[in-house]
């Protein structure tokens, strides 16, 4: 028998003033955090196990969402990192893919998320382009827009925040085959999943470990390259793997790093960062090659 998806107001308050009335989606109640947009049309549960995200709303821009339903198998991490969703259409308990094995607002709230549909999402991506990122608060709980203010003006801003430690593994683990030729030492702060199994569908064997531990502990695993992941947060205030980036450059070692990671190069090597104006997340965006003068199509 299907279940009957039912929704009652909601509110969404954004930092500057903006409010946005929809309906609730998922758990019942109030959470914060700061807005940023999705472009993707595809891949939502994807973006909601996403250890970048932690700390984040998330404005889903296409149009229907929940419309596939959610698996297992389809996650960046072992649990949703995002603090919660805006949506314009959403599917509730409806979704229409075969292999899908559940609806999305069942996989919403066995994971207590809080969420918002029915919002004008086109009319909120271009507030958030023009005005910047900025922190806001989802309630379907309290109405009061003046309570939430008072609620919302206690959030700490994202700028000069360490979020890595929160989603960093408690402890080492190893990925892929041990007897593949080339080991790679994973500087976990926020690794996603895809990420682990692209490197050993390339012949890599990986020990993953905590953002906080030193060149030397890693040395230990006698690896031919290290890799520094994505994550959330600052990078600048992040000294603990500045100094780690710095000692595998001063050893000479083969490294790279995404996201997060190539932000923290470039700070252990004297080139500061400083926070976007609005945060963009999508796919398929073609980035021009200064060198080849070709275009590559990246996340």
């Amino acid at each position: 028998m299907t279940k009957t998806f039912t929704s009652v107001p909601a509110v969404l308050l954004l930092a500057d003033g903006t409010v946005f009335h929809g309906k609730s989606l998922g758990k019942i109640g109030t959470t914060s955090g700061e807005i940023c947009f999705n472009t993707s049309m595809t891949g939502y549960q994807e973006i909601f196990t996403d250890p970048s995200y932690f700390g984040q709303i998330i404005i889903m821009t296409s149009d229907h969402i929940g419309n596939y339903g959610g698996k297992t198998d389809e996650v960046e991490s072992n649990s949703v990192k995002i603090a919660g969703v805006v949506t314009k259409k959403y599917s509730g308990q409806n979704y229409s893919r075969i292999s899908g094995e559940s609806s999305l607002e069942d996989y919403f709230e066995n994971n207590k998320v809080v969420g918002i549909s029915d919002v004008d999402t086109r009319a909120l991506t271009i507030h958030v382009r023009k005005n910047g990122a900025m922190n806001c608060i989802i309630s379907s709980e309290i109405t009061d827009v003046e309570l939430l203010k008072k609620k919302l003006s206690a959030v700490p801003s994202m700028e000069g925040l360490d979020l890595v430690l929160k989603v960093s593994t408690s402890e080492p683990y190893n990925f892929g085959d041990e007897k593949s030729k080339l080991r790679v030492a994973v500087l976990d702060c926020g690794v996603k999943e895809n990420i682990l199994k692209c490197m050993t569908e390339r012949g890599i064997y990986a020990k993953v470990f905590n953002a906080k531990t030193s060149f030397k502990e890693m040395e230990k695993f006698k690896p031919d390259g290290y890799f520094i992941s994505n994550g959330p947060g600052d990078p600048s205030v992040m000294d603990y793997a500045i100094k780690t980036v710095q000692e595998i450059c001063k050893a000479n070692k083969p490294f790279f790093g995404i996201c997060l990671g190539h932000q923290l190069l470039a700070e252990a090597n004297g080139i500061p960062t400083h926070k976007m104006h609005h945060g963009h997340r999508g796919a398929n965006h073609p980035v021009k090659n200064l060198v080849s003068g070709l275009s590559e199509i990246t996340s």
